[in-house]
């Protein structure tokens, strides 16, 4: 049982200005201190900063804790007092340019949280050291900022992949015969969307693959119709190493399209449907494509193309009389087929935001390794129903796809989202899993919730979102109205999977981008390329046996370790989750001083009358660069720009004040729902997705 006085001190060979500069940033203590989730500032009172502390495990429980950070003598003493508490730490620093010493004392430590009555003194010292060694790590830049889960260990990495594929029921089967035939047919086609269909329709023929807008699909009818297309576009002259473009929302015929170009060895080019034709038309160049595949409504964007480039309607409908659909061409009967020495490939559009985006050749899935890395940080399970409205043109609508078939699970496409109708397919479809980008995830919160409480929601056991940050507001809020189901994945194009945050983290600390899944090594480094200590904002590099084939038509990202540059900007924790501080030319230099425009949003998102917020930078004849703040305000709410500057301004430093705030009745987001802040006036993000 610890005492209500503990003593700690420790000693290092680095200088105490150096040491005295981290402890007065509030931001170094969730970074350096386990257990310390977030360190926001409130306030200045007396010149003397307000924090709100966040402490705990959700495990252990969470407390939220108002302490302010009082200078002593500088550089030789600070505290951090929770008046409310009773509670107070004090720092107290001795020693010169080349030498530290460090004291510190805690008083009633166990009023801060009471998991700390259970635990020794020694513990909480140890703990205190722990946290005090990482922040002289960060002065010395010590190599520690790495986090790998299994990579660099074979055998614990095949030890885990197994053991995530027998809990999970992928491979369990009560007919050895029938678990022999899935593995055939995988082994025929190959760990991808043919391969999946194919060993889903020995298993369960009659499951319910598919549920679109227009009808339902079985396993056994998507291994048939797949096999009769991949047949039909051969006999139209189409072949191994030919390409396809796809442009079309979510629904079956898109599903169709991508297995059967599959299966005959063709790559298919999913295009976005919100391209505009001169875009599309570079890239049917770009790419020689031999083929489009298109949904009626966006028959304008091709209709100008050189005749040459045959087209076909992918979801049924005939924008002109002699349009042939996909109907038309299983309808022909051609089964046989070439089978092709290697599969087609799914080439995913970047998101980028100026000029044309660069097409990533995505690998296929590298057996089970794949699906056991997705299920060791998200707990889904075989036979349930996954609802898609994320855009299977994006990588994590196609990933959850492809994940799908393993766990034959039942996939319900939406077109177009709204929120309203999502609760409504999740209540009577029983939907257990909903893959959403983040913009989805707010629209939901947005009903009224006269509107949500018309819906059971009972069955969802699992919200993965992916695409672009959460505010934190936005996790607590929707954990809080939902349950603790919602899971946070960070990726992008060319490295699939980065990191996963589940509830845990969310809890804890709800900006997070989580931890890295099984069979990925994740570094933080700096611009010479070398690993930063733990804490240190630096460039995030992934690596995991999931990264992209390359781009097209352009050169691939800097690698370090085997690990590819991820283009993003961001550090980890003492609990080694990652935080993502934005891309790196979303990073600006205002008078010196470097600004990220994330903790500016998030601090804004806070605000009651803020309903949605993007911050980007702009040019600034006397300080080289300045924030801009764009705000969409809550119906009603009051709020000027004058009262958004002050609120940053005694919140975070000078440099990320605003100087410009206007106010705006939507934000521009792509089809995606990421935020183009390009047409803000910033550079924003380019490849990340």
């Amino acid at each position: 049982m610890i005492t209500d006085v503990i003593d700690v001190i420790a000693e290092f060979p680095i200088a105490r200005r150096a040491v005295w500069d981290l402890l007065l940033d509030p931001q170094t203590y969730p970074r350096i201190f386990e257990g310390v989730g977030a360190c926001e500032p409130l306030e200045t009172v007396s010149g003397h900063p307000v924090l709100l502390v966040r402490v705990g495990s959700a495990e252990a429980g969470i407390r939220s804790h108002t302490m302010q950070l009082v200078v002593g003598h500088a550089p030789e003493s600070l505290e951090l007092r929770g008046p409310m508490l009773g509670s107070f730490a004090s720092i107290r620093l001795r020693g010169d340019h080349r030498h530290t010493h460090v004291s510190v004392t805690f008083f009633a430590p166990g009023r801060v949280h009471p998991r700390l009555v259970e635990l020794s003194n020694a513990a909480v010292i140890d703990w205190a050291r722990a946290g005090l060694q990482r922040l002289a790590d960060l002065v010395t830049a010590a190599p520690t900022s790495i986090v790998v889960n299994g990579e660099d260990s074979p055998m614990r990495r095949h030890a885990g992949v197994a053991r995530q594929i027998m809990t999970s029921g992928v491979l369990r089967t009560y007919r050895p015969d029938s678990a022999i035939r899935q593995l055939r047919k995988l082994s025929e086609w190959g760990f991808n969307l043919a391969g999946g269909y194919a060993a889903a329709a020995v298993h369960s023929p009659g499951r319910i693959a598919l549920i679109d807008d227009r009808d339902l699909h079985t396993f056994a009818d998507m291994h048939r119709r797949t096999s009769a297309l991949a047949g039909a576009m051969g006999a139209l002259g189409l072949c191994s190493g030919d390409a396809i473009g796809l442009l079309a929302r979510n629904h079956a015929g898109m599903v169709e399209t991508m297995v059967a170009a599959g299966k005959l060895g063709i790559d298919a080019v999913l295009l976005n449907t919100g391209l505009p034709a001169r875009r599309i038309e570079e890239i049917v160049q770009r790419d020689k494509l031999s083929a489009l595949f298109v949904d009626a409504e966006f028959d304008p964007l091709v209709q100008y193309l050189h005749a040459d480039i045959p087209r076909y309607a992918i979801d049924g409908r005939r924008p002109v009389v002699d349009r042939k659909t996909i109907d038309d061409l299983i309808a022909m009967g051609h089964t046989d087929f070439r089978r092709p020495t290697q599969p087609g490939r799914l080439v995913v559009l970047t998101s980028g935001t100026s000029g044309t985006p660069k097409g990533a050749r995505r690998p296929h899935p590298k057996g089970f390794a794949t699906i056991a890395a997705l299920l060791s940080r998200i707990p889904l399970r075989m036979n349930e129903t996954m609802l898609i409205p994320a855009p299977l043109f994006h990588t994590w609508g196609l990933a959850a796809l492809q994940l799908s078939t393993a766990l034959r699970a039942t996939v319900v496409l939406a077109e177009h989202f709204d929120a309203e109708d999502c609760l409504r397919l999740i209540a009577e479809r029983r939907v257990t899993t909903l893959i959403a980008v983040p913009i989805m995830v707010h629209r939901i919160l947005k009903l009224p919730a006269a509107v949500r409480d018309r819906y059971d929601t009972s069955s969802l056991r699992i919200v993965a979102s992916c695409g672009s940050p959460l505010a934190a507001t936005t996790v607590l809020r929707f954990m809080d109205t939902y349950g603790d189901i919602l899971y946070n994945v960070y990726g992008s194009t060319e490295v699939s999977w980065a990191t996963i945050a589940d509830p845990e983290d969310l809890r804890t600390s709800p900006t997070t981008a989580g931890r890295p899944p099984l069979g990925t090594k994740l570094g933080v480094l700096g611009p010479d390329l070398r690993l930063l200590p733990v804490g240190a904002t630096g460039h995030i590099f992934v690596g995991n046996h999931m990264l992209f084939d390359g781009y097209v038509n352009a050169a691939p990202p800097n690698t370090a370790d085997g690990m590819l540059d991820t283009g993003d900007l961001g550090y980890l924790d003492a609990a080694g989750r990652l935080f993502i501080a934005g891309r790196d030319d979303e990073m600006i230099i205002s008078g010196g001083e470097n600004v990220f425009p994330r903790p500016v949003e998030e601090a804004l998102a806070h605000l009651p009358q803020v309903s949605e917020v993007a911050v980007v930078g702009v040019p600034d004849q006397e300080f080289g660069q300045r924030l801009a703040a764009f705000v969409v305000k809550t119906e009603g709410a009051g709020l000027d720009s004058d009262m958004v500057r002050n609120y940053i301004r005694n919140r975070l430093s000078r440099f990320s004040v605003p100087r410009d705030v206007t106010f705006l009745s939507d934000l521009p987001r792509g089809d995606t729902g990421k935020i183009l802040k390009r047409l803000l006036g910033g550079t924003g993000p380019t490849e990340a997705t």
